[in-house]
């Protein structure tokens, strides 16, 4: 495709981007779970009009847009207060969980090259339910992750992870929740044996950080997972998740600025100038900023409880629906509205396809291959439809086990039991490889 010659006219770009979107998932109508966050029409249309107010602002010069600095500081002190943090919290926006993460291990890298010079090799101590976003961290920063099994619960083995510190760990990670199964690591365990090993400790709260409080406001048990625990040293949480903010936004907070200095990347000899950034990126868009900034102050505090109060009733009944299905089996006691489970007798993947069929986008686990639904308050109109789906979908696997050798079923199936990973990555790695070829299809 080349660009046109001329110029379109703008009526007609936006018929044919409203055209393209046509078969896309029907995220709207609650058909997908994790990739979107909805809260309502009203409210996407406020995004739509914050964004676009700030569509060309860029935030790599504070000092040009002052406007959008004083928002990134609000968003991180109201981060700071919902967290349980100190007056001295501060911190940054970035454009999702996954550059939230890469700042803060970067971070923790050059934090033990001031200290420690001598490690030449530093390990982060982490639970094998880590999210992936540490693994490429740990890749592009020659970082080695330690990781460590979780318990029959999910949850971090803190005693375990404490016999994996050696004198190259420059840090420990925790979740609040982990993805996987929903559940928060014991981070008050964590943040006592950082404390007595002297290591920072970072919370991936990415899920959980704009849910997690709202539950406990609400009269959920949520275990203390915040800065409460003097342990922690810094906290990811994604905007564009439980906080119903648009992509991508998300807050990386630190419980001091002398924990946070080592974030900022300052260049001294360009000849366009001194160069100095506090996230992965340099030119930062406005427009995700001012719709994160205009959806915490639109929703507010009880706007927050109502929608996790929903979210909370509908991840209830949909636990409580797949419990009563003869065949499936729940995993793990998830202290969020996180949803797995995992399938007896029959193929999970196989599944997974038919509720796809179904017009269901699916998100497939391994290790145990299983099933997860990230609910939200938008799931609740759709709970009693997915479950009677997926009674059909199940008695049709169970009806023809030769569903498990068609469709999907049998790569993913392949790839969850396949023993050399590297073998796994290559595959996946072609993959994608060939989406981004010359004439590549999604």
């Amino acid at each position: 495709m080349n660009i046109p010659a001329k110029g379109r006219a703008p009526d007609d770009i936006l018929t044919e981007l409203r055209g393209k979107s046509a078969g896309d998932t029907k995220w709207r109508e609650g058909r997908v779970f994790s990739l979107v966050y909805h809260a309502g029409e009203q409210h996407e249309q406020l995004l739509q009009k914050a964004h676009a107010l700030y569509a060309s602002a860029n935030l790599l010069n504070p000092m040009a847009f002052g406007s959008l600095k004083q928002m990134e500081r609000e968003i991180v002190e109201m981060a700071g207060d919902l967290f349980h943090g100190p007056s001295s919290v501060v911190g940054t926006v970035t454009s999702g969980g996954t550059e939230s993460i890469l700042c803060a291990v970067a971070a923790y890298r050059d934090r033990a090259r001031r200290r420690k010079p001598w490690i030449l090799r530093p390990e982060l101590v982490v639970p094998t339910t880590i999210h992936p976003a540490f693994d490429k961290a740990a890749h592009y920063f020659g970082v080695k992750l330690v990781k460590v099994p979780v318990g029959p619960d999910f949850r971090a083995d803190v005693r375990a992870m404490a016999k994996a510190i050696s004198w190259k760990t420059i840090g420990l990670v925790g979740s609040a929740p982990q993805y996987a199964h929903g559940v928060v690591d014991p981070i008050a365990e964590l943040g006592a044996l950082a404390q007595k090993k002297g290591l920072p400790l970072h919370v991936d709260a990415c899920v959980g950080g704009f849910l997690l409080p709202w539950l406990e406001q609400i009269g959920r048990p949520v275990p203390v997972w915040d800065f409460r625990v003097a342990g922690v040293t810094s906290i990811s949480a994604d905007l564009h998740k439980f906080a119903y903010a648009g992509k991508g936004a998300s807050v990386l907070a630190w419980r001091s600025l002398d924990d946070m200095r080592h974030q900022i990347f300052v260049a001294t000899d360009f000849p366009g100038g001194i160069y100095a950034s506090p996230t992965m990126i340099g030119t930062r868009p406005g427009g995700p900023i001012a719709a994160a900034w205009a959806t915490l102050q639109s929703f507010g505090a009880d706007g927050y409880r109502e929608l996790a109060g929903k979210a909370a009733d509908a991840a209830d009944r949909m636990r409580a629906g797949i419990a009563k299905i003869p065949g499936l089996t729940l995993l793990g006691k998830s202290d969020s509205t996180i949803v797995s489970y995992a399938a007896l007798g029959a193929d999970v993947y196989a599944l997974a396809d038919r509720m796809e069929a179904r017009g269901w986008t699916v998100d497939r686990q391994q290790r145990p291959a299983s099933i997860h639904l990230t609910v939200t308050a938008n799931h609740a109109a759709i709970v009693d439809d997915y479950l009677a789906d997926l009674r059909a979908a199940l008695a049709e696997v169970k009806a023809d086990p030769s569903l498990a050798k068609s469709g999907t079923a049998p790569m993913y199936g392949m790839a969850a039991k396949m023993p050399v990973r590297r073998l796994v990555a290559a595959n996946v790695r072609k993959v994608i490889a060939n989406m981004y070829a010359p004439g590549g299809q999604p």
